[in-house]
């Protein structure tokens, strides 16, 4: 039963971190919903759900404590998937450099430094001396 809640958990808080549940409101055309759209009020009513329907617990008031508990645990577990993103993000601007050859644009003209319009400009500036 508690790995069962630890996965439902899991699975309620990594779908809205990952996005998956606005795309299935995207792709279904359903409005707004924030009892889905919310990993902690999504992680609170599945682990209800779960709790009454499919293990069939009795005890209300204990039912309650867990699916707050866990509901709780999904928000430390949201920051925590977030802290994981950004330390990826990091890394990932380590490994890749985005840098191009290109230099920008300036602002004489908007031709950028290295560009074809710039050479040709200097070049007749050359000849002209």
């Amino acid at each position: 039963m508690w790995i069962d809640i630890a996965s439902i958990v899991f699975v309620c808080v990594t779908a809205n971190h990952l996005g998956l549940i606005e795309a299935i409101q995207t792709v279904t055309k359903c409005h707004h919903l924030p009892i889905i759209s919310c990993p902690k009020c999504l992680t609170f009513w599945s682990v209800l759900i779960y709790g009454l329907w499919v293990v069939g617990i009795t005890d209300i008031p204990l039912l309650l404590a867990i699916s707050f508990l866990c509901s709780y645990l999904a928000l430390w577990l949201e920051l925590f998937e977030a802290f994981i993103d950004t330390i990826y993000m990091k890394c990932y601007e380590t490994i890749y450099d985005h840098t191009t050859d290109t230099p920008a644009t300036d602002a004489d003209e908007d031709n950028s430094a290295g560009s074809v319009s710039y050479m040709r400009k200097n070049k007749n500036e050359n000849k002209n001396v």
